[in-house]
Order: C-alpha cells, then structure tokens, then sequence
C-alpha cells in the first residue's frame, strides 16, 4: 500500500481563518450587531478553534492568498456545469437504451497533495453522476467509470474525469 505525505502542521493563519469563519458564523446565526452578541460570538469562536485545535491539521491543505475565493467560485461554477452535464448524459442513456454503457474501473492520478485536496477531489467525482470514487490510494484515486471504452489509458481517464475539476481546487487547496 503506498503512503502518502501528513499534511502539514496548521498555521496561525489558519487558526486566525477558522476563527473568523467560526464568528462570521456566530454573526450570521445570532442577526445582530449589538456588542454583547459579538464579546460572546468572540470568545465561543476562540475557544472553540483552541478545542478543536489538534484537528485543524486538515486545514493545512488550504491555501490563504486573495485569489483563493476567486479559484473557489470558479471551481464552483465548473462543478455545477459538469453537474448537469452528467445528470443529463445520465438521463439520455437510461431514455435510450441504445446508448452504450460500458461500466469500469479506472485509476486517476491527482497531482493534489493534501488529503483535504484528494478528499473534495473524490466527492467531486462521485457526486457527478455516472461515476464513483472507490478509494484514494495515494496519488491515485480508483473510480467506477458509467462509459469505461476498452483499453482506455489512464491520462485519458484522469483528463475525462477529474482535470477541470483538480485545476481549480489547485487554486485554493494544496
């Protein structure tokens, strides 16, 4: 079995990040302003991200630059398309029994290096339909393919399935 790398130890941007999102939260969910609300939404936050503190090593795969919500949108907007994309290549073929389905198993290889970037990378696949992720295994994730062509190569599969969805999380995930 092939290991992998540890994701990195988390920062103190990332704690700062998980704080503000945590009060972001807090703000949202209490709607108000009033001061009392944002002393106790500050403190739940901090105290919070302390507790869970030895569990943000997941979020050492996130990258903090200003582009990074940019890379998210755009990832976002790739997603949905390929989305229903899927869902009505789906349809067609369930509608139309001619069409060919030639189910298989294929290896994709991700350049993506932390286990979050892997992580969104295979519900990304398997939350479009038509395919499923089995297991990441390293570098390499296995997916149950809905139109698997015999002898189809593995740049092939990774450039069908999975590369306009890993070059946008490139962009805002390790």
């Amino acid at each position: 079995m092939e290991q992998h790398r540890a994701d990195p130890r988390p920062t103190l941007g990332h704690y700062l990040f998980t704080m503000a999102v945590l009060f972001l939260l807090w703000v949202l969910l209490a709607g108000t302003l009033r001061q009392d609300e944002l002393i106790a939404g500050g403190v739940v936050a901090v105290l919070v991200t302390l507790i869970a503190g030895p569990r943000l090593a997941i979020l050492g795969g996130v990258r903090l630059s200003p582009l990074a919500p940019v890379h998210l949108l755009r990832y976002l907007w790739v997603f949905f398309a390929a989305l229903l994309r899927a869902n009505l290549d789906v349809a067609r073929r369930v509608l139309s029994p001619s069409l060919p389905i030639r189910p298989g198993v294929v290896e994709v290889q991700t350049r993506l290096q932390s286990s979050l970037g892997r992580m969104l990378l295979a519900n990304s696949i398997t939350l479009t339909p038509g395919t499923l992720t089995i297991d990441v295994l390293g570098d390499r994730l296995l997916v149950h393919w809905i139109d698997c062509s015999p002898g189809t190569d593995l740049a092939a599969a990774t450039a069908a399935i999975s590369e306009s969805f890993e070059r946008h999380i490139r962009g805002f995930l390790k």
